[in-house]
């Protein structure tokens, strides 16, 4: 699934639900284009999150000295998803 499906789906949507004026009995070829077209849409809003979704973590540490005074440290990271598993 990617930004290729999308664009397919919303191409052949658009074709079938705007250029092609054949009937088929009990289809009705526009409708199923407009859903091809919201597939496609679907498609491609799903890939631009999935690809722009990074993960982020906080880590947090109390360090106490000798004379008793503690110290927190915060450390935030951002880094990428990891690849999808094929």
């Amino acid at each position: 699934m990617g930004y290729g499906l999308g664009v397919f789906l919303l191409a052949l949507g658009l074709i079938l639900a705007f250029a092609v004026r054949d009937m088929i009995e009990a289809v009705d070829l526009t409708m199923v284009g407009y859903i091809l077209c919201l597939a496609g849409l679907l498609v491609i809003v799903i890939t631009a999150i999935q690809t722009n979704t990074r993960r982020r973590t906080t880590s947090v540490a109390t360090t106490t000295d000798s004379a008793g005074r503690s110290a927190v440290t915060e450390r935030q990271v951002e880094s990428d998803p990891p690849p999808p598993v094929v």
